[in-house]
């Protein structure tokens, strides 16, 4: 009996340990869920250097992977094994998405996604605000989607706590700021570990007496049912075909976690080793045929995360670009080909006319 007590104590022991770690780490994000109202108004940051956008403006859309995801980078949710990048190859991304953006300041708006303000995975760097100081110019304004005091996964090698959002900049002054909390989430537990999606509104009043809306997204991912981003997006439909309604201009950017109508997602990567993931397509229909899905499909702007960038192996798609309302022309559209040097999507440049 007292052989198999010992074997009882050693087996059950760390089972029970386990258990109490996984109940306390849900009791502990139940008691500290981030919890957003639907529409909160966000602060305006820093200085815009005009007043009231022009016909003619640009914008850089762009997810910088909280500076973690870099051309060397693999990470465990997508079937890789790292967990947080070294801290050295963390900052040598993120000293590269600095000078990407501060060079780029002939762009009038910037969106950019996954933004670390505290967090374990970036080093506590507060990237929003190393960001925003260093872009002259600019006005910049933020709105969280990721506020988790721990995450317990992988249990091995925690990632810890993550605050992190969206940050769009702007050169002109906006009249309202707004975060839109999307309906839906994942199962319990599982969302108290994972984003609360949401978009970032910017409002601007234009010359001729109309306005000009802005939206910041980043839509839902490892969503294999596609469920939780028809709730996103049927709520973006809802509210920018309204406001397209009252004459508004409307220009959506960001990382929609799925590719653009009629895009073949194998496009670029036939003969290529690494097993795909399976993107998903935009329903054509999702709009009236007259609002623009304005990518560049001739260039990749996602990465999958298996193993390191490897251009003759790594699974490659489209899934960063605009929506925009029939009022609004594209001009130019091209993503910026960097290799995915510091970050698993590479910026997506456009440049619009607003018609009259």
């Amino acid at each position: 009996m007292k052989i198999l007590k010992k074997v009882l104590i050693v087996v059950l022991a760390p089972v029970l340990l386990f258990g109490l770690y996984l109940g306390g780490n849900i009791l502990f994000a139940l008691l500290t869920d981030f919890k957003p109202p639907f529409s909160e108004a966000m602060e305006l940051r820093g200085m815009p250097s005009h007043n009231q956008p022009d016909s003619i403006i640009s914008f850089l859309n762009w997810n910088i992977g909280y500076s973690g995801l870099g051309q060397k980078a693999d990470f465990f949710y997508d079937g890789g094994t790292t967990v947080i990048s070294p801290e050295a190859d963390v900052k040598a991304y993120f000293d590269g998405i600095k000078n990407t953006v501060t060079k780029a300041d002939s762009i009038d708006f910037i969106l950019l996604q996954e933004v670390d303000t505290l967090a374990k995975r970036s080093y506590r760097v507060n990237q929003f605000t190393d960001i925003g100081m260093a872009a002259n110019g600019y006005g910049y304004s933020f709105a969280t989607n990721y506020d988790v005091k721990f995450v317990p996964k992988p249990f091995t090698e925690p990632l810890g706590k993550v605050v992190a959002g969206l940050m769009t900049l702007t050169k002109y002054f906006p009249k309202e700021i707004t975060r839109y909390q999307y309906p839906g989430r994942f199962e319990f537990p599982t969302y108290l570990f994972f984003l609360d999606r949401c978009f970032l509104l910017n409002r601007y009043s234009l010359k001729n007496g109309k306005e000009l809306l802005v939206i910041n997204t980043h839509n839902s991912a490892y969503d294999n049912t596609g469920e939780m981003k028809k709730g996103e997006l049927e709520m973006l439909k809802k509210f920018i075909t309204e406001e397209y309604a009252k004459g508004n201009y409307i220009i959506v950017g960001g990382d929609w976690n799925q590719c653009p109508p009629h895009f073949d997602p194998m496009k670029f990567n036939k003969g290529k080793t690494e097993a795909p993931y399976t993107p998903q397509v935009q329903d054509p229909s999702f709009l009236p045929s007259d609002w623009t899905w304005a990518a560049d499909t001739t260039v990749a702007s996602n990465r999958n995360l298996i193993t390191a960038y490897n251009p003759t192996k790594t699974f490659t798609t489209v899934i960063d670009y605009y929506l925009l309302s029939p009022n609004v022309e594209p001009l130019v559209v091209k993503t910026w080909d960097m290799q995915f040097a510091y970050s698993d999507h590479q910026p997506v440049y456009l440049k619009v006319k607003l018609k009259n």
